[in-house]
């Protein structure tokens, strides 16, 4: 597994590049992407805030998501991935915007949605990217591989002009 920070640091290069500025909305991963992104000194002139909306009622007050939504599809979805992203946009003062929900385990899975679940949502300019993974591992091993997929999957999109 790549070193958080390393990538942080890339971020932080790649959006500073580009006069951007991130906001991240976290459920499964509750603040870990934002503390990779806040150890790397000087992170405030590119990181603008972040959102840990663990419950569902969190991520209805603070990022709007539609009950609904949630309801309908689930928290672990590429639907409300893509709702948190856009609400941290909205919420934020940020140009661009990720989310991070899904299921750590040991337990919550199910069948159509086991454990090591993990959806992710990404916001530019309007413009929506999802994805889902799907992990091994323990709740640590989960969460970690998700941060790491959600900074190496900004800096991706960042240097392929889609953010």
């Amino acid at each position: 597994m790549a070193n958080l920070t390393t990538l942080a640091i890339e971020l932080g290069a790649v959006l500073q590049a580009r006069n951007l500025t991130l906001a991240l909305a976290e459920s499964c991963t509750g603040g870990m992407a934002a503390q990779a992104v806040t150890s790397v000194a000087g992170s405030s002139a590119w990181f603008d805030r972040g959102f840990v909306v663990y419950s569902n009622q969190a991520k209805t007050d603070m990022l709007n998501v539609s009950k609904l939504l949630l309801e309908t599809v689930g928290a672990v979805s590429e639907e409300v991935a893509a709702a948190l992203a856009n609400g941290a946009i909205q919420q934020s003062d940020a140009n661009i915007a990720a989310s991070i929900t899904g299921i750590a385990g040991p337990s919550g899975g199910t069948h159509e949605k086991p454990v090591g679940t993990v959806c992710f949502g990404f916001c530019y300019k309007k413009q929506v990217f999802t994805a889902t993974q799907h992990y091994s591992g323990n709740r640590e091993s989960i969460r970690m591989q998700s941060v790491e997929y959600v900074l190496k999957q900004l800096v991706a999109l960042s240097l392929n002009g889609k953010l």
